[in-house]
């Protein structure tokens, strides 16, 4: 589905440069449910946006279904975004104006899909998250857990190949946050690729493949149970790499 070969995201201010993502080769299959581990800063968040072309990498090649997504213009990478990726943050990130089924609905306006179509799917798809029954509320009216259960509405009602889910548990308890893992597993059996941000060990069990990122770079990928001893190795191997570079300069 997609490729991110040598890819590197750097931030620059006047007086500071900091690197977010550091020459990464990833490769994500149609199909897989990947979760994205590490510590607070190491490029988890910054991995999440190039994935879903909210932001450019700084260098190397990103390849999705095939076609070349570096150097596009902006419309046909919002074009491809919209035809293919649905977005789930940790929070929720609904409008507090609209109801909930205008908010499921919201992506469908910007597809330009017919109203009939669009209150079909928006329908279909809150029958499909147990939250049909709150339709005409508004998100301020909801939990944690149904607010989040609108979110996963919001971003599967375009049938996207795609969901990137940002801690889509991170603002809720463990009964709420268990249910909304269990929507996410269920939506990748039926064939949507899933790629989710956690910090939690427990949640990224329920992916097929993990992805472990330290400063910017992928440190491991299908963690065993040595999870902790491999981490050490690679996380001692990259500390002697950078010592060198110091030396060397």
């Amino acid at each position: 589905m997609l490729k991110l070969h040598d890819v590197s995201k750097v931030y620059r201010t006047r007086d500071v440069e900091t690197t977010a993502l550091d020459k990464i080769h990833v490769e994500i299959d149609e199909g897989e449910f990947v979760a994205v581990m590490g510590p607070s800063g190491c490029g988890k968040s910054t991995f999440l946006n190039v994935v879903g072309m909210l932001d450019e990498a700084s260098e190397g090649h990103y390849e999705f279904f095939g076609e070349t997504v570096t150097g596009r213009s902006e419309r046909e990478v919002a074009d491809l975004r919209k035809q293919h990726i649905g977005f789930i943050f940790q929070s929720f990130n609904l409008v507090e104006e609209l109801t909930v089924a205008e908010n499921v609905e919201l992506p469908l306006l910007y597809q330009r899909i017919t109203s009939d179509e669009r209150r079909r799917r928006t329908e279909a798809v809150l029958e499909r998250v147990d939250i049909a029954h709150r339709a005409n509320h508004r998100p301020q009216q909801l939990s944690g857990g149904q607010q989040q259960r609108v979110a996963v509405a919001r971003a599967v009602v375009t049938e996207p190949n795609l969901i990137l889910a940002d801690e889509p548990t991170g603002n809720l308890d463990t009964k709420n946050g268990d249910e909304v893992l269990g929507l996410l597993s269920r939506l990748n059996e039926e064939g949507t690729t899933i790629v989710m941000v956690t910090h939690d060990p427990g949640h990224a069990a329920r992916a097929s493949r993990t992805i472990h990122l330290l400063d910017g770079r992928v440190l491991a990928e299908n963690l065993s149970e040595n999870l902790s001893e491999n981490l050490s190795e690679n996380i001692v191997a990259l500390d002697q790499e950078n010592e060198g570079a110091s030396h060397v300069g």
